[in-house]
């Protein structure tokens, strides 16, 4: 997993390359290159291992300049992080390659280049595209033509930006299964992994499809469509987006660490995420975005180029769902973990969540009015992404293969592939989140998902009964942001408590019921960020095996609202406490725990039942960030980790 930027420019492009690189950091920071075509016609580079910073140290030694180049940031996967593996990659001094994503079959290919006499410098996958490229053109196919033809052989995920010496006024793109976006200027245009990387240059954008490939020349922009067997490029047009957060929405601010700036957002994001989402029959189903392919769109009312729900169409699809599959990743599926118990106690449907890796990887029964509901902060995660397309593929299949009613994206961008591709979208609207541990967009995802259980609800009702528990919840909804400042007050609080975790080598966390999944979050964002080995179990299984962990040494951090459980709850605390075990408890103010000797209790603010998911992972969320900054460690790029999952 990488970031990639590239660019050709009427202007030197190394220090908009530069620019981009540490806008992309947080998608892997282990070593960072560049390359450019300087004014004399050489192809030069620099590489350095560590962060962006390291790069430019180089570059302030041996500057390099201009109008064409590509750079790289990396998080490792062949080859560990070292110079001669960091992009970009080189053939014939001729060719440069960067690439985000996994070349699978790079060894049969790496063998089958040694032996036309290509000499390798690297351990990656990567340098087989450079060599692949170069032999290409030594057949005399011109650079689009040679990247197609190379990625017509390559198994796997990739993005691709590639030029070569001897056209300095061409750059070309290729994306299979990873994100790549262009970034449309005036005489200039770039491409790149993540529009945040080009907001200084561009605020507006082409999302390519999946097996589009671009030609970036002075002239303008290209995107080029694979047809027939891959061997023909067929231009095609590609709407141009307008970004739609600022420049500004991608800084730090006041803060020290995006951590902390996108913990404090929390209010506003989910303010955002429910405005002009609810009315008072209940949640506006126009919320849903639908794709330009889907069989909900409406067929008239659109403006021209947006695709708009048929209201009634979807109220009956939401009417026949009889099952919801969620697929997510990481902190994602916490959040469908929760949803679980909202879908089945609100809206009265049975649901499933599943990792997206092991969903992919095993045989599946599609139960009749399955609803495919998929989770991703970025919309570009490879496993998740990768099963929405097995289930479409499916679905062609026929009726024999198991069919699933329809597919609905939760996702906080909306230019990605799993927004483009799924039938139904709900977006977060949390903004651009930098940090690696998720905080707001895991947040914002739970508001998403209360309001999907919402429409399932409504629209299985018969319209006619006064619906007490659904306008209840629509009133607290409407009162969260408000209780989410609330808990954000304890900030001072929670960073005292932190300092008792500062030696500590482990930590257990238990909740139940729907706070389970909220204690898997806490434990994740723990271990994350302060390297704390920590693990989460639902309270009642503590019995059944952790409990031979519990002694003086082990905190043992306990999310506690008032819901039916609480009772049962407080006897597996008495455990713990029997055993010497040191409790931190979150606890609602009705909770009648009181602090002492090895009891710790921090009061987090009354909610309902139904919403209290959403309202204690931020006092989780500040302990794990305050305990980070006590050891040191360092917060929004944690070591092994990258934000964007792009890679199986």
């Amino acid at each position: 997993m990488c970031g990639i930027v590239a660019g050709l420019a009427q202007r030197d492009i190394s220090k908009i390359l530069i620019e981009g690189l540490h806008r992309l950091e947080y998608r892997g920071y282990d070593s960072a290159g560049v390359a450019v075509i300087d004014p004399a016609g050489e192809l030069r580079r620099a590489r350095a291992v560590g962060k962006v910073r390291a790069l430019e140290d180089e570059l302030r030694e041996a500057p390099l300049s201009g109008a064409i180049g590509v750079a790289h940031t990396r998080w490792a996967t062949h080859g560990r992080p070292a110079q001669h593996n960091a992009h970009p990659h080189l053939s014939s001094e001729r060719v440069a390659v960067v690439h985000n994503g996994i070349i699978e079959n790079h060894e049969a290919l790496r063998g089958e280049l040694e032996g036309a006499g290509y000499v390798f410098t690297s351990e990656t996958d990567t340098e087989v595209v450079a060599h692949l490229v170069d032999r290409e053109l030594c057949s005399g196919l011109a650079l689009p033509e040679a990247v197609n033809a190379v990625t017509a052989r390559l198994d796997g995920a990739f993005a691709l930006a590639v030029m070569e010496q001897r056209n300095p006024e061409l750059l070309v793109g290729a994306r299979q299964g990873s994100p790549l976006v262009v970034g449309v200027g005036i005489d200039e245009h770039f491409i790149a992994s993540d529009p945040l990387a080009l907001l200084p240059v561009t605020d507006r954008f082409v999302y390519l499809d999946e097996g589009d490939m671009v030609a970036i020349t002075p002239a303008g922009i290209q995107v080029l469509e694979r047809t027939g067997d891959r061997d023909e490029l067929t231009p095609v047009t590609r709407e141009v987006v307008r970004y739609e957060h600022s420049v500004e929405a991608a800084g730090k601010g006041e803060y020290r660490h995006f951590m902390m700036k996108e913990i404090m957002e929390q209010p506003r994001v989910l303010s955002r995420t429910l405005a002009e989402r609810l009315d008072p029959q209940g949640v506006r189903l126009e919320a849903f975005d639908v794709s330009r392919h889907s069989f909900l769109a409406a067929d008239n009312g659109a403006e021209k180029g947006k695709q708009v729900v048929d209201v009634a169409r979807l109220t009956q699809l939401f009417a026949d769902v009889r099952q919801v599959q969620i697929i997510a990743c990481g902190t994602s599926y916490h959040a469908g973990m929760v949803a679980r118990y909202w879908l089945e106690e609100v809206a009265g449907i049975p649901a499933q969540v599943e990792v997206a890796s092991e969903f992919r990887y095993r045989e599946r029964v599609a139960a009749p009015g399955t609803l495919f509901l998929t989770l991703s902060q970025s919309g570009e995660t490879a496993d998740t992404l990768a099963a929405l397309r097995d289930i479409q593929k499916l679905n062609r299949e026929g009726p024999q293969a198991g069919h699933y009613l329809a597919s609905l994206a939760i996702c906080n961008v909306a230019g990605s592939s799993l927004v483009r591709e799924s039938d139904l979208s709900l977006l977060t609207h949390a903004g651009p989140e930098i940090g690696v541990a998720s905080t707001k967009a895991f947040t914002t995802q739970l508001v998403a998902l209360m309001l999907t259980t919402l429409a399932l609800r409504q629209a299985k009702g018969d319209g006619q009964t006064d619906d007490l528990l659904s306008r209840q919840l629509l009133m607290r909804l409407k009162d969260l942001p408000h209780v989410i400042e609330q808990s954000l007050a304890l900030d001072g609080e929670i960073a005292q408590l932190a300092e008792k975790f500062m030696h500590r080598h482990h930590t257990l966390f238990l909740g139940r019921g729907s706070q389970y999944p909220i204690a898997m979050e806490g434990a994740l964002k723990l271990k994350e960020i302060s390297y704390i080995h920590a693990e989460a179990y639902a309270a009642g299984e503590l019995k059944h095996g952790p409990l031979a962990l519990i002694d003086e040494d082990m905190p043992v951090v306990a999310v506690a609202p008032m819901d039916d459980l609480m009772e049962k709850l407080k006897s597996n605390l008495q455990e713990v406490r029997a055993r010497g075990g040191q409790l931190f408890v979150f606890a609602d103010p009705e909770v009648s725990l009181k602090a002492g000797e090895g009891v710790h209790v921090v009061t987090v603010p009354g909610v309902c039942r139904f919403l209290a998911p959403i309202v204690y992972a931020v006092p989780l969320q500040l302990l794990s960030y305050h305990v980070a900054v006590l050891k040191g460690t360092d917060v929004d790029q944690p070591r092994n980790l990258a934000k964007s999952v792009t890679v199986e």
